[in-house]
């Protein structure tokens, strides 16, 4: 894997006298370029009193250009390239510091090779997004710029009514003005990652999706070895099978080493909505509980933080990416309707408490934490309020606008400043 990159293009090379004639016909290319505004106050700090780097307003550029090349039946490869800007905002423009997306020029996003039959069986061998269920443990982050590949080996068995993945992989890093590179492909690294998983999915029961899965982590760091298991299962209820009604349930427990010490910890998510689905507007109505494991006790040698590994959390709780799904409790009202064809519109309502105050309040990324821990502290977050407007402006054009609202609560008010906070964009998506 160290030198997959130079592979796939030698088999690119090698491949090509099985489509000598007409090759350019068989390329697929594929093109988008995106741009995003941003307004942020007191997103990070929730202080009115200090402008702070991140009290600002921003702009998000993203341009991708891939090519897919099928020269066989058996073989498909796929290449992109991917540059991302954030331009006009006080803070440096280094990914990931003081919240920044930054810049990364001209880098390679994807690279991969695939061998077998999309509908039967397939080795992929490269660059890649690995995404499975709703995305809560592994998923690519669409929402930050650059978003998150994986160098991976991945098997996939398709049968009628099931599935199976199995892969191993280390998650793509950014690094500014250098080449990203995974753990797999750097030579100085010393963490030695490897993120491998077995994920089932089936449709057994015809009005549902019935998901189980294993994910393994391993990572070598200063502080210590993290080697453990992740073990869940996910049960999705399809609306047109249930006169409207769909559900979501989610369990998942770990258990082995983080950071050297015993690790265990669990989460889960319950949602039920209903949909009317022969109106026009079809709106949606739906209630959602979520919770992570915190611990309460850092000094006891154990840990029971539940680990959220390489998850899309921007979705699940809240747009404003103040929460994963470790140390937590989330109570969500969701409302959605469609008043045109090519717009959607949602209202969410989230209410958020900390599963323990002996522990931090995590961030989105799984690791910030908003303040330091004060086991004393009231254990209410606080609330935030979502809208948002997704429009179809043409084939080829689409339009998000938002506005987010965060209610601050009683923690805060116990540690620190306790403003509200407010977060509005305005994104712009072109896709060829």
């Amino acid at each position: 894997m160290r030198h997959a990159c130079y592979f796939i293009a030698i088999l690119a090379l090698s491949a090509a006298p099985l489509a000598a004639d007409g090759i350019a016909d068989q390329l697929k290319w594929n093109f988008q370029a995106r741009t995003r505004g941003e307004m942020r106050n007191n997103v990070y700090d929730f202080d009115s009193s200090r402008s702070a780097v991140t009290d600002d307003t921003y702009l998000l550029t993203r341009i991708r250009l891939g090519v897919e090349w099928q020269p066989a039946d058996w073989i498909r490869f796929a290449v992109q390239g991917q540059d991302v800007r954030e331009a006009f905002s006080k803070r440096a423009n280094i990914p990931l510091q003081n919240g920044a997306e930054g810049d990364d020029a001209i880098d390679l996003r994807l690279a991969s090779v695939e061998f077998g039959h999309a509908n039967q069986t397939t080795l992929k061998i490269g660059r890649q997004v690995l995404a499975y269920g709703d995305e809560r443990l592994v998923g690519p982050l669409e929402w930050l710029n650059f978003s998150r590949t994986f160098d991976a080996v991945k098997f996939h068995y398709q049968a009628k009514t099931w599935s199976l993945d199995a892969f191993t992989s280390s998650v793509v890093r950014i690094r500014r003005s250098q080449f990203n590179v995974s753990d797999w492909l750097d030579n100085t690294a010393t963490r030695n990652e490897f993120f491998s998983g077995i994920y089932y999915s089936s449709h057994f029961l015809p009005f549902q999706t019935t998901d189980l899965y294993a994910f393994h982590l391993h990572e070598e760091n200063l502080t210590g070895t993290s080697n453990f298991i992740t073990l869940g299962t996910r049960h999705k209820g399809d609306p047109t099978k249930l006169a409207g009604w769909d559900y979501t349930v989610e369990l998942v427990g770990q258990g082995g080493r983080v950071n050297g010490r015993p690790l265990s910890a669990y989460a889960y998510h319950l949602e039920g909505g209903y949909n009317w689905l022969k109106s026009s507007w079809k709106p949606r109505v739906a209630l959602e509980y979520s919770a992570g494991s915190g611990d309460s006790d850092p000094n006891d040698g154990r840990v029971h933080t539940f680990q959220n590994l390489f998850p899309t959390n921007h979705p699940p709780y809240g747009f404003m990416d103040t929460f994963s799904w470790q140390n937590m409790h989330n109570l969500v009202l969701r409302l959605a309707a469609q008043p045109h064809p090519k717009v959607k519109t949602t209202l969410d309502f989230h209410s958020f408490w900390l599963a323990t105050t002996g522990d931090a309040w995590y961030r989105a990324n799984g690791t910030t934490r908003v303040r330091a821990i004060n086991p004393n502290a009231n254990n209410h977050a606080g609330c935030e309020l979502d809208f948002t407007v997704n429009a179809k402006l043409s084939q080829h054009l689409d339009m998000l606008f938002g506005y987010s609202h965060f209610f601050a609560g009683a923690y805060l008010a116990s540690t620190g400043a306790s403003d509200d906070a407010d977060f509005a964009y305005l994104m712009l998506t072109l896709n060829y």
